[in-house]
């Protein structure tokens, strides 16, 4: 496969995400193929909302050493949310249905429903920015309800209620990473690094 289908295949995937499609969520078979497009789809939405931080550090005027260490958070936190978030609704499928569906399979899934925060960049848009990320992020919560219905084959309310066990976990701990980010360069001038 050449780089330009790699590429088109990975838009492809990320638009059918998108729609919130519960037929391309039930087909995410675990496939070296699917696993690597889940994958790239996280790292695209970590990027995605370093490249925010990036430029709000910029303005703020950051140090080269503060920056570097702000954009590693920043990545980590979506990274990190995205390997608990999964954790947690895995664990307590298995605990309410007995899934027979592995942790590595339900990556898949809720790697697609990652999809909008691939938009993220777009919180750079001023006095937009706040009201851009809610709606990425309760847009993701939606796919990712979606991802669970399908990949646990439980009803909607059952897949809402599993996954809003992390959600509020995984927003506060991104809110906490921008918080101490603001916080670090407040404070650039007293030489912490």
């Amino acid at each position: 496969m050449s780089n330009q289908e790699i590429r088109r295949s990975l838009g492809r995937t990320i638009w059918k995400a998108l729609s919130l499609d519960g037929d391309f969520y039930e087909n995410a078979r675990n496939t070296p193929l699917n696993r690597a497009t889940a994958r790239s789809i996280v790292i695209l939405a970590a990027l995605s909302y370093m490249l925010g931080s990036a430029l709000i550090l910029l303005v703020n005027r950051a140090s080269l050493p503060l920056f570097l260490l702000a954009l590693l958070l920043s990545g980590l936190s979506v990274t990190a949310g995205y390997y608990f978030w999964t954790f947690t609704i895995w664990q307590i499928g298995k605990w309410l249905r007995r899934s027979s569906l592995t942790y590595g399979e339900l990556l898949i899934p809720i790697g697609f429903a990652y999809a909008p925060q691939v938009l993220n960049f777009l919180t750079l848009i001023p006095l937009l920015g706040r009201p851009i990320e809610l709606v990425l992020s309760a847009w993701s919560l939606l796919a990712v309800i979606v991802a669970v219905r399908q990949g646990l084959d439980i009803t909607t309310l059952r897949a809402a209620l599993i996954c809003l066990v992390g959600w509020p976990l995984i927003q506060t701990a991104i809110g906490s990473v921008q918080v101490f980010e603001q916080w670090l360069v407040r404070t650039q001038g007293v030489s912490l690094l």
